[in-house]
């Protein structure tokens, strides 16, 4: 028996300057943006199925905490947490690559947090974090180019969200993968 197989579009885009960043019109909902700079993989998972979980996903949900600890050492990687009222909102991870490029690795909010204006201002302040890695990491070259990369298996604003904030696309994918069995961090997760 074969596994039902979906066609998903992945979308490239990137930012080139800092000047590229634009931020949202509408004021800034009640958040505060945080590094968290002692990170441990049980916090890193969380996001991770919090966020990702009714976007399907599923690529580091076999990760060891080995592995989750070995990403999160990497020279440079950031995790930004949005925190409304003392509750995570959402994240954004910053991974650096050579020569200068900085790619959005994770970026979302958790369900309860969608809709409230939140995502844009957090995306604004990790790409405005992105721009300036290198001055908290020396050794790091100065960034030259942010890049993020979203499907349509992502949430239904993360495209235009992308765009909004003023990265260009630069290359668009299809390709069949096997459909997800189970959506959300657990199943039956959705109201």
């Amino acid at each position: 028996m074969t596994a039902a197989q979906i066609t998903v579009t992945t979308w490239h885009l990137e930012q080139t300057a800092p000047g590229d960043v634009r931020p949202p019109a509408s004021p800034a909902p009640e958040a505060e943006f945080v590094r968290a700079e002692l990170i441990g993989p049980e916090f890193a998972r969380f996001l991770y199925t919090a966020v990702g979980g009714d976007w399907n996903w599923t690529d580091r949900l076999p990760w060891s905490y080995r592995e989750w600890a070995d990403w999160l050492a990497r020279p440079g990687l950031e995790t930004w947490v949005a925190w409304v009222r003392g509750t995570p909102a959402g994240y954004v991870q910053l991974e650096p690559h050579p020569e200068g490029e900085v790619e959005i690795a994770y970026f979302g909010l958790i369900p309860a947090f969608h809709g409230r204006g939140l995502g844009g201002h957090l995306l604004t302040h990790g790409l405005r974090r992105a721009w300036d890695l290198a001055d908290r990491h020396p050794g790091l070259p100065a960034t030259r180019r942010v890049t993020v990369h979203t499907c349509s298996l992502d949430g239904p604003a993360a495209l235009r969200n992308y765009e909004s904030r003023g990265f260009r696309l630069f290359r668009t994918e299809t390709a069949e993968q096997p459909a997800a069995t189970t959506p959300g961090p657990w199943e039956n997760s959705r109201p």
